[in-house]
């Protein structure tokens, strides 16, 4: 955690999902672990590879995410949920479903419905 001290648990959870790629991450890593490649395109190459290592330092600090990396040539490295991670997804799910209820009342067509 970044910004103590909270008034509340929500402004501690909203510090480490703050942002707008660290949710996308977390879906991602939910369905499975992914290699960076990987996952840079399941986020359909929008973001970074900056801004990705850079959020998922963030993400791994906070211990939500685990970065293995293979004693192999070439280096090979994967990203999974923690656990922390996986009840962090579970505690997003009612929010996301609650986005996807207010897009269909905006009439705004999802790219793809995470938490499906």
């Amino acid at each position: 955690m970044r910004n103590p001290p909270y008034s509340c648990g929500a402004d501690a959870a909203i510090d480490v999902v703050a942002g707008k790629w660290k949710p996308l991450i977390l879906c991602a890593l939910f369905e499975r672990t992914h290699r960076f490649g990987e996952l840079r395109r399941a986020l359909h190459g929008e973001i970074s590879e900056k801004v990705l290592t850079q959020q998922l330092r963030e993400l791994e600090a906070d211990g939500l995410v685990h970065r293995q990396v293979y004693d192999e040539i070439p280096r090979r490295v994967e990203y999974s949920l923690t656990a922390a991670g996986a009840t962090l997804n579970e505690a997003l799910i009612p929010l996301a479903q609650w986005g996807d209820r207010r897009m269909d009342e905006l009439g705004i067509p999802p790219a793809r419905r995470a938490f499906a």
